[in-house]
């Protein structure tokens, strides 16, 4: 079981986006995330007529490293490190460190 998952908050603790939060997209199996509106990046792209796709310069947002997030706690307003643990019917769920709550329901 991830610590991250999709769909999941997160806040950036380190790189030129520190301190943004945004919402994971896509976990990789190489240990990457991709970020809704962070690490944006600049690309050129051919035109292609037959796809109907435009030429020119577009921002692409890139995929990063998963150790450069945390999964935003809103109670604490702060990114916090996730555990996982065990229920009493035997359910697998993830819980904030800090303050033991429950992520999953």
């Amino acid at each position: 079981m991830k610590r991250i998952r999709q769909g999941d908050e997160v806040i950036v603790i380190t790189g030129k986006d520190k301190g943004r939060r945004g919402t994971v997209l896509r976990v990789f199996k190489d240990d990457r995330v991709l970020v809704e509106g962070i690490n944006i990046s600049r690309k050129h792209q051919k035109p292609n007529p037959n796809a109907g796709i435009a030429g020119g310069i577009i921002d692409k947002e890139m995929p990063f490293d998963i150790s450069n997030v945390m999964v935003y706690n809103s109670v604490a307003q702060k990114g916090d490190r996730v555990g996982l643990k065990r229920l009493e019917d035997g359910t697998k769920v993830r819980f904030f460190k800090s303050n033991q709550e429950v992520l999953d329901a």
